[in-house]
């Protein structure tokens, strides 16, 4: 099982901060294959989803994301998943790729909501909590949720690209708290990277956890957990507060 639950003498959780891709919505693995494929590029959308969380957490270090900025990690975390998929990098890839990048900057790529996450928002917004997206993305993130039906599910939706910050600095979540009304110490933030989503929290004096599935992130001192399921069962049985 992932990191135990409980945190002593802490106050009550109030306020869920989500990180948006990686715990409410993921890439298009489907649109991913695809357009490889009209490239000449052979990889099924199973094979490459398999690979992501494995690529993503070769980007999980301190010094790769102090060192660059979200864009900068979104073009090597591709790279990754496709090395990661066995797939040769090359000519091919790249024109893939520059295709799939000028669909996301318009569209954005992180489409696909899993069966679990609705039900599991309907289960947090139940328990009375204040819930909002802070999320590292590139200015499409509020049209996306919108053509995906969440946007109503949440108090806010930030984006950094409009925000003028993005994760770990601490601004993003303190504008996320005054936009909620939400306080530090009664705030829980959930993300998938620990060097963006753990530290980027503690910065901002909130407690975090760790979206784990794979349970990669062994011995991490961090609270995990496997799903956005495991995370209301925590709450509803007041285990984080």
């Amino acid at each position: 099982m992932p990191g135990r639950f409980g945190y002593a003498g802490r106050v009550r959780v109030e306020t869920l901060f989500l990180d948006a891709g990686g715990v409410l919505v993921f890439p298009n693995w489907s649109r991913v294959s695809d357009v490889l494929s009209q490239h000449g590029v052979r990889v099924d959308a199973a094979t490459l989803g398999s690979a992501e969380p494995h690529a993503k957490q070769q980007i999980d270090v301190g010094a790769t994301v102090s060192g660059t900025n979200d864009r900068e990690r979104g073009w090597l975390y591709f790279n990754l998943v496709l090395t990661q998929a066995g797939v040769p990098l090359g000519e091919q890839t790249d024109a893939a790729l520059a295709e799939l990048h000028t669909y996301h900057s318009t569209m954005n790529l992180w489409e696909t909501v899993p069966a679990d996450v609705v039900p599991a928002l309907d289960r947090l917004r139940g328990l009375g909590l204040k819930l909002a997206v802070i999320s590292n993305a590139n200015g499409t993130l509020h049209a996306v949720f919108e053509r995906l039906g969440l946007t109503s599910r949440f108090d806010a939706v930030l984006d950094s690209c409009d925000e003028g910050c993005e994760k770990p600095d601490a601004r993003l979540f303190q504008i996320g708290l005054e936009r909620v009304g939400g306080r530090a110490e009664t705030t829980l933030h959930v993300g998938d990277i620990y060097h963006v989503d753990v530290v980027g929290a503690r910065n901002a004096a909130l407690r975090a956890v760790l979206l784990d599935p794979c349970g990669l992130y062994e011995g991490y001192d961090c609270q995990r957990v496997r799903s956005l399921s495991e995370l209301a069962d925590g709450l509803q049985n007041g285990s984080w507060d």
